[in-house]
């Protein structure tokens, strides 16, 4: 029997489904992350190639009977990039991975969410990009940039905005604000000096701060409320650029991504606002999940 198989890769966890030749699915496992750019080639190429001999056990069968395998990963936004990934992989399997095709996490989010039309999903996590597919399956990009220069309206955004108010607290630039508290309750973070050490010497994970800035601004925190309309209006931003590549009479959009995903104060402001400002604008739940997208992806890859 032969299998397609699809793999959604994060920076925390790797989700990954085996389905027969017509995408119906048969196994489905998880494993750790998958963004090279951060855990590095050798690490990810380990977790995927575990993941896919974990596949090949428990459905009986050999690497020759993996018809397409497509994984979509953080990290893969550029050809080179999905090129390294995809060449590291083959290596370390030895020449036993075949047919792989290394997408964006992005990317097979979009064709799950609209498989086979067009349409266009915005993705807010700890990072930030908006992908579209035009009526002639051509694909669009806003954003995706990456912290240094983009990811406006993401979880590292919000966050780095967070820590911002927290130092302007310590040395007296602005009034109090509950991230003091939150800071020291959650991060054990007092000071100044601590807040210093913890961002530069000890690798703080500044997109986790952001659920408790969108938390602190549904609190009326007004440090906390101005950063999520900001950041909000960023994603606005996004949407207005990604119509205009489309040119849809009516642009059906997806949300993925913990940020915009989860009901919380930043998700219910920015569908306010595209509501309010889009008459052409349809928000809609995905078809169907970013791991089946990219068995979407490898069902017209074999039939081509």
């Amino acid at each position: 029997m032969k299998y397609l198989i699809g793999i959604d890769g994060g920076g925390t966890k790797t989700k990954y489904v085996a389905t027969d030749i017509t995408g119906k699915p048969i196994y489905e496992t998880s494993g750790g992350p998958s963004n090279f750019l951060i855990h590095g080639l050798l690490k990810v190429s380990e977790n995927i190639f575990n993941l896919l001999t974990d596949c090949i056990k428990n459905l009986n069968c050999d690497f020759n009977d993996l018809t397409c395998i497509v994984l979509g990963t953080a990290g893969a936004g550029r050809k080179e990039d999905a090129e390294k990934l995809k060449n590291h992989l083959i290596k370390f399997a030895k020449g036993q991975i075949k047919k792989i095709y290394v997408e964006s996490d992005a990317r097979i989010a979009l064709e799950g969410a609209f498989p086979k039309k067009p349409g266009s999903i915005l993705i807010s996590g700890t990072g930030s990009i908006m992908l579209g597919k035009d009526v002639e399956g051509n694909i669009h990009r806003v954003g995706g940039f990456g912290r240094q220069i983009g990811d406006e309206g993401s979880g590292y955004s919000i966050g780095k905005k967070g820590l911002e108010v927290i130092s302007k607290f310590y040395d007296e630039r602005c009034k109090n604000t509950s991230l003091v508290k939150v800071i020291s309750d959650e991060f054990k973070i007092n000071s100044d000096q601590e807040l210093i050490n913890a961002v530069y010497k000890n690798n703080f994970d500044i997109a986790s701060l952001a659920q408790h800035v969108i938390n602190a601004a549904e609190r009326d925190d007004e440090k906390c409320k101005k950063i999520i309309d900001e950041e909000a209006e960023e994603l606005i931003l996004h949407v207005q650029a990604m119509r205009e590549k489309l040119k849809l009479k009516k642009m059906e959009l997806s949300f993925s991504g913990s940020i915009i995903t989860n009901d919380n104060y930043l998700s219910k402001m920015l569908r306010k606002k595209i509501t309010e400002r889009f008459n052409d604008v349809l928000i809609k739940e995905p078809e169907q999940s970013p791991v089946m997208g990219a068995i979407l992806i490898a069902k017209e890859l074999v039939n081509k």
